[in-house]
C-alpha cells in the first residue's frame, strides 16, 4: 500500500498546487467583481421592493377592513369538500327547481343549453320536457316574421327580458346580473350567494334606504334593489324535501355554481384516472431503473497498480 501511494505521488496525481486554490475560489465566487455602487444600489432596490410590498398589503387590509359589506363566512360545500370532490345532483336538481320558480322571472341564465341539464339533473325525456315548456323566438320565416315555437336541447335557457333596457325599466333601474358565472364573479363564491339570499334584515339606525331599496350587509353598500326572494316553504320540491329557507338557499347555490361548472365532475373523474395510471407508471418506472442500474450500481471498481518495473 505505501508503495503503491509512493507511486502516485511520485506520478504528481495526489499533489496540489497552493497557488492554485484562491484562483479556483475566485473563479466560483459571485459576490468578487461586485463594486460597492452596485452592492449599494441592489441593497436599496431590495429595500424599496420590501417596503413597497409591505405598503401595498397594508393598504389591502385597511380597504378591506373599511368595506361596507359584511364578508361571509365559510361553509363546507359538497363540490369543495376534497380533492376529488363532486356535485350533489339532486341538490342541484332542486336548485334547478328554485331558479325555475322564483329567480326565472328576474334573472337570466343565457349561456347554459337544455341539453346540459341531460345526464347532470334531468333525463333526457324530462329535459326535452323543460325546453319545450320554453317559448323561443326564432325566425325569419318565409314572410320574413318572427315567431316564437317550442325549445330544444340544443336552446338555451331564455333570458325572461329582451334587451337591458327592458330589465331596468321593469326592476326601478336596477339591472338583474346574469346568474350563469355568479358564484365565480362574487368574491366568495357561494358563501357569499348563501349569505345574501339568507341575508335580508331591517336596516341599522343612521342607514337611509330610497325607495324601492332593502338592506342586506352582505351586498356591498348594504342597499340592494331585489327584495327577499326565499322564505319558508314559497315552493313545493319534487322530491320532498322540505322546503325551508336555508334549504332552498343551498339548493339554488349549488345549482348556479354547477352552471359555472359543468364539467367539474368530468374533470375530477380524469384527475381519478390520471392518479391511478400514474401511480402505475411510477411504480412500473422505479422497478425498471432499478433493473437497468443494478448491474452499475453493484459492481466495484479495483485499482490494479502497474507491475513494477524490472531490475536492471
Amino acid at each position: 500500500m505505501a508503495a503503491s501511494l509512493g507511486r502516485l505521488y511520485g506520478n504528481r496525481l495526489l499533489k496540489l498546487n497552493p497557488n492554485s486554490i484562491p484562483k479556483q475560489i475566485c473563479l466560483y465566487s459571485t459576490a468578487q467583481p461586485w463594486t460597492k455602487g452596485r452592492k449599494a444600489m441592489l441593497t436599496s432596490l431590495g429595500l424599496l421592493t420590501g417596503g413597497a410590498g409591505c405598503l401595498l398589503y397594508a393598504l389591502e387590509t385597511s380597504v378591506r377592513a373599511s368595506d361596507l359589506e359584511l364578508h361571509p363566512p365559510k361553509y363546507p360545500w359538497d363540490v369543495t369538500s376534497g380533492l376529488i370532490s363532486t356535485f350533489d345532483h339532486a341538490s342541484v336538481r332542486r336548485g334547478y327547481e328554485v331558479y325555475k320558480n322564483v329567480c326565472a322571472a328576474c334573472h337570466s341564465l343565457k349561456y347554459v343549453a337544455f341539453r346540459e341539464l341531460v345526464g347532470q339533473t334531468h333525463t333526457e325525456e324530462e329535459a326535452k320536457a323543460e325546453a319545450e315548456e320554453a317559448m323561443i323566438e326564432d325566425g325569419p320565416d318565409s314572410q320574413g316574421n318572427y315567431f316564437k315555437r317550442p325549445g330544444k336541447l340544443s336552446d338555451y335557457i331564455p333570458s325572461p327580458y329582451p334587451n337591458e333596457e327592458a330589465a331596468r325599466a321593469a326592476n326601478n333601474g336596477a339591472y338583474p346580473p346574469d346568474l350563469t358565472y355568479i358564484t365565480m364573479a362574487r368574491h366568495g363564491g357561494q358563501d357569499y350567494v348563501f349569505s345574501l339570499l339568507t341575508g335580508y334584515c331591517d336596516a341599522p339606525a343612521g342607514v337611509t334606504l330610497q325607495e324601492g331599496q332593502h338592506y342586506n350587509p352582505y351586498f356591498p353598500g348594504g342597499a340592494i334593489g331585489m327584495a327577499q326572494a326565499l322564505y319558508n316553504e314559497i315552493i313545493e320540491y319534487s322530491d320532498g324535501t322540505p322546503a325551508t329557507q336555508s334549504q332552498l338557499a343551498k339548493d339554488v347555490t349549488n345549482f348556479l355554481h354547477w352552471t359555472g361548472n359543468p364539467d367539474h365532475d368530468t374533470r375530477m373523474l380524469y384527475l381519478l384516472k390520471s392518479m391511478i395510471i400514474l401511480g402505475v407508471l411510477t411504480g412500473w418506472s422505479f422497478y425498471w431503473k432499478r433493473f437497468k442500474w443494478s448491474n452499475l450500481k453493484t459492481r466495484k471498481i479495483f485499482f490494479k497498480p502497474p507491475p513494477p518495473p524490472p531490475k536492471v
